[in-house]
C-alpha cells in the first residue's frame, strides 16, 4: 500500500528532524544544553552556507513547496538570511561557540579567512541556487500540463546550467580540500 507524497514528506522531515534533535542531544550530553543548542545551530548554518547542494536548507524548502506551494527558491533566501544572522551574531558576540566540534571549527575558519576560503560560501550559494532551481524546475515539469513542450525547449538551456553546477562542484572540492577536510573517508 503507497503512501500519499504528502505523507511521505512529513515522514523524511519528521525523520530528518529527528536526526537534528539526536545531534542536538548528543553535544548537549557532551557540553551542556546552551552549548549544545548553539553548536547545532552553527553545525546548521555550515550545512546551509558551505555545501554546495541544498541540503540544511532542503529540510525546509521541499516540504514548504509542496505543502504550501512557495517556490523552494524564496524559502532558500530565507534559510541562508537565517544562517547568515545567526553567524554575524555568534561571531561577534559568542565566538567560543565555534571551538566545540570539528564542524564549528571549520565553520569558523571559513568566516574569519576571507581568501580563500570565502569562496567555499559563493561557490556553495551557486550551487545550492543552481540546485534549488532544478527542484523547482522539476516540480514545475510534474504539475505542468504540456511536459513535451516545457522539456524540449528547456533542455539545452538546463545542460548548460547543469555543467556550470559541475564545474561549482569542482571548484569547491579543490577549495575545502585546503581546509584540511577528507572528504573521502
Amino acid at each position: 500500500m503507497m503512501k500519499h507524497p504528502r505523507h511521505q514528506v512529513w515522514i523524511k522531515f519528521l525523520l530528518l528532524l529527528l536526526i537534528l534533535l539526536s545531534y542536538f542531544g548528543y553535544l548537549t550530553y557532551q557540553y551542556d544544553f546552551i552549548t549544545g543548542g548553539v553548536a547545532s545551530l552553527i553545525t546548521w548554518s555550515f550545512f546551509v552556507l558551505c555545501t554546495p547542494v541544498a541540503d540544511a536548507g532542503f529540510l525546509l524548502d521541499f516540504p514548504i513547496r509542496l505543502l504550501l506551494g512557495v517556490r523552494m527558491v524564496l524559502s532558500e533566501i530565507v534559510v541562508w538570511l537565517i544562517a547568515i544572522l545567526l553567524n554575524v551574531f555568534l561571531l561577534f558576540y559568542l565566538p567560543e561557540y565555534y571551538e566545540t566540534t570539528f564542524v564549528t571549527q571549520t565553520m569558523k575558519m571559513i568566516l574569519t579567512t576571507p581568501f580563500p576560503y570565502w569562496l567555499v560560501i559563493v561557490l556553495s550559494g551557486v550551487g545550492t541556487f543552481l540546485s534549488i532551481r532544478f527542484g523547482d524546475e522539476l516540480m514545475d515539469v510534474f504539475h505542468h500540463k504540456e511536459r513535451l513542450f516545457y522539456l524540449r525547449h528547456h533542455f539545452k538551456h538546463d545542460l548548460i546550467l547543469f555543467a556550470f553546477f559541475i564545474l561549482v562542484l569542482f571548484g569547491y572540492y579543490e577549495i575545502i580540500s585546503t581546509l584540511g577536510v577528507n572528504l573521502h573517508s
